[in-house]
């Protein structure tokens, strides 16, 4: 591992990867975590272009860890971050669009950015790329669309794609209504930790057994 001192004297001398790396240790090498000296060679960075570096000044606006909260500025260094293909950034975009965080809420642009992410595979960008289509946020509703990609997510393991596939089946959105589907779904969703599908599964189970006659 690259000395501090080593690391410094290429950060001083301009290489702006070596700014990068020196600002990545101060922030998590260190204890105390020194942000302070982070964000001032991660600026260096970034303003020469450094995706990474670009992304987490975004994170240091966006947590007001060594300079004062400002969402604006971190939606500005995720933008160029994004552009320059840093996926988290990217998610982090969307959220912003989605949400109005630092930048006028636009439904539309939000779902550019998960459809992008989706299409490469990123997990939580195909949730919120099925909540949009479920909703109609930022598209036209489109309940078979959220359930294709609600099913890229979940077999992933996305409990939260799982828990709206499961009432997706019992409700008859987007697919034909299915007891044994919603109950499928739900029972993986429990398994992977989803607070609500214990129960939903419980209540799913109750109404299976009064469909069954029992044996005499």
């Amino acid at each position: 591992m690259e000395t501090i001192k080593h690391l410094k004297k290429l950060a001083d001398s301009g290489d702006i990867d070596a700014q990068f790396r020196l600002g990545y240790r101060m922030a998590f090498n260190k204890k105390p975590a020194r942000w302070k000296e982070a964000f001032d060679y991660w600026t260096k960075s970034a303003k020469q272009g450094h995706d990474q570096a670009q992304f987490y000044l975004g994170t240091c606006f966006d947590f007001g860890l060594g300079r004062r909260k400002n969402l604006k500025k971190a939606f500005h260094w995720y933008s160029l971050a994004a552009e320059n293909g840093h996926t988290d950034a990217q998610y982090n975009v969307a959220n912003c669009y989605r949400d109005g965080l630092g930048v006028i809420k636009n439904g539309k642009k939000a779902v550019a950015w998960y459809k992008k992410l989706a299409k490469d595979g990123d997990i939580e960008a195909q949730l919120n790329l099925g909540y949009s289509y479920f909703y109609g946020e930022g598209i036209r509703r489109d309940w078979k669309m959220a359930i294709y990609w609600y099913k890229k997510a979940a077999q992933k393991g996305e409990s939260k794609a799982q828990y709206n596939l499961g009432l997706c089946f019992w409700n008859g959105h987007g697919v034909t209504k299915s007891l044994r589907w919603s109950i499928f779904w739900m029972t993986k969703a429990k398994a992977g930790g989803h607070e609500k599908a214990g129960l939903k599964l419980k209540e799913l189970t109750n109404r299976k057994k009064k469909l069954i006659p029992r044996l005499q």
